[in-house]
């Protein structure tokens, strides 16, 4: 196919000189007067250097690029721990409406009564989803939640006059969750997990103290296996003082089945890019909420939400408040979508999905069984992870796997996390895939498999079809070339 070939000119390898996309009158204003309207310094001595191309030149160019994207739009998005889920198109509409759209932060807030009402409810059907007391939308971004989260608890302690300093988390933890804990000032435990995946019991008990701020976990974890041991976990964190944090990166398992408050959670995060159905973007649009238990709803963010049963207001006056962690209220036209998906689906809607997603990821999961190694052998959530190839194939890694996958047009599943996991392979299906379509990556897959013993090098030196072939990972991570450059 022409767009896909190697090597498709940039815009500006398109421009030729006097070729352009409009037809513009003939400047009426006299140049002396130009002059007296603008200052000398705000005007160019030298044309800008622009691509000069026709508007056939420049549609064709862009839409050629948008070809080359993938998203969940296009086809099957399998990454683990992203629940890269379709975005109902009922969101955008609703995001889209003029009386949402065409208003502005700085209002009155007489003026925007219709959507304070609509943060307020979605505040508070998280928190009911959650089982917490409270919740603030301000965070835009699950990391941005989990930095929220910490300096919630970390404010409780001070107000107690305990200083704790130490945030356990397992082996099994995402990457931000020690670096959250970093960026606030704290230090990070790290504790083995059992054979089984769980969290290890003496190892939490070894490690908490006088000096233990949070235990922070995931629940399904990371391994994507639910911790059935949790009501001991919150108990042996709080009776050394110290407070659960709700990691809710997979919390699109437990919708309307269980709650992290019920389970002991004390702080929780949700991803709305994740479990709600909103969009992720190139690193963003984001929001992650935060939901709290009542000891900590005094030093929520603010401004906070309130309703008399007449009027909304923002209420700034919270003496023991952590602050703003975002400008106005947070990723608002994200939270609208979210606030759609909500209602759209109900509470058996939720439960549900998640029911479904488990569904998907089991399925997945035992029937690459033969093809591929399960570390542990147990009943999945909504995610599903693989340690490389059942049977090894000589010189073929995970990540040829992966770049092989791109050939049969398929995006990767996340590969390498968890950390404990060698060569591992994480799917998460999400609860929007049909089986059909499941059953179609599922032949890949032992395609691959099968491909690895019998021509490793097809495998290896994958993928063959993509407009980029293996790229130098390393210097495609420290010496990324962003921009292109006339020669």
């Amino acid at each position: 196919m022409s767009e896909l070939r190697q090597g498709k000119p940039v815009i500006y390898e398109l421009s030729r000189p006097g070729r352009i996309g409009c037809d513009l009158p003939a400047l009426d204003v006299p140049e002396q007067e130009v002059a007296a309207l603008v200052s000398e310094h705000l005007l160019r001595s030298v044309p800008p250097n622009l691509p000069q191309v026709s508007e056939v030149d420049v549609v064709r160019h862009y839409i050629g690029l948008s070809r080359r994207n993938y998203g969940v739009d296009n086809g099957f998005y399998p990454l683990g721990s992203c629940t890269m889920k379709y975005n109902p198109k009922i969101n955008e509409d609703t995001a889209r409406l003029a009386g949402f759209s065409k208003i502005h932060p700085l209002q009155p807030v007489d003026t925007v009564q219709g959507a304070l009402s609509v943060l307020y409810e979605l505040q508070t059907y998280l928190a009911q989803i959650a089982g917490m007391d409270g919740c603030t939308l301000q965070p835009v971004a699950g990391a941005h939640g989990e930095l929220t989260g910490l300096k919630l608890i970390r404010a409780y302690h001070h107000s107690r006059g305990e200083n704790r300093t130490k945030v356990i988390v397992p082996d099994s933890a995402h990457g931000t969750n020690p670096a959250t804990a970093t960026a606030c000032g704290l230090e990070t435990v790290e504790i083995k997990s059992d054979p089984d995946g769980s969290v290890n019991l003496e190892a939490l008990r070894a490690a908490v103290g006088p000096d233990t701020a949070a235990f922070m976990l995931t629940n399904p974890s990371t391994l994507g296996l639910f911790e059935t041991k949790i009501t001991e976990i919150a108990k042996i964190t709080h009776d050394a003082g110290g407070l659960l944090y709700y990691d809710g990166a997979n919390a699109n398992a437990i919708l309307g089945i269980t709650r992290p408050g019920d389970m002991g959670f004390d702080v929780v995060h949700f991803n709305l890019h994740k479990t709600f159905s909103t969009p992720h973007g190139g690193g963003g649009p984001g929001s992650g909420p935060v939901g709290v238990k009542a000891k900590l709803l005094p030093f929520l963010p603010v401004p906070v939400i309130e309703f008399d049963g007449h009027r909304y207001s923002l209420q700034y006056d919270q003496p023991q408040s952590i602050g703003k962690v975002h400008s106005f209220y947070g990723n608002f036209a994200v939270m609208l979508r979210a606030y759609t998906y909500i209602r759209m689906m109900g509470p058996d809607g939720l439960r549900l999905a998640s029911e479904d997603a488990v569904l998907n990821a089991n399925y997945i999961m035992r029937s690459l069984a033969e093809s591929y190694e399960l570390p542990f052998d147990r009943h999945c959530m909504h995610e599903c992870v693989f340690a490389g190839l059942k049977e090894p194939a000589p010189g073929v890694k995970t990540l040829d796997i992966a770049k092989r996958i791109l050939d049969y047009g398929y995006h990767p599943p996340t590969i390498y996390f968890p950390l404990i996991v060698h060569d591992a392979l994480m799917i998460e299906p999400t609860e929007t895939e049909s089986k059909e379509t499941m059953d179609e990556f599922i032949a890949v897959m032992k395609k691959i498999a099968q491909e690895a013993l019998e021509s490793p090098e097809l495998v290896s030196n994958a993928p063959h079809t993509t407009v980029v072939r293996r790229l130098d990972e390393t210097t495609a991570a420290r010496k990324p070339v962003v921009r292109w450059k006339d020669k």
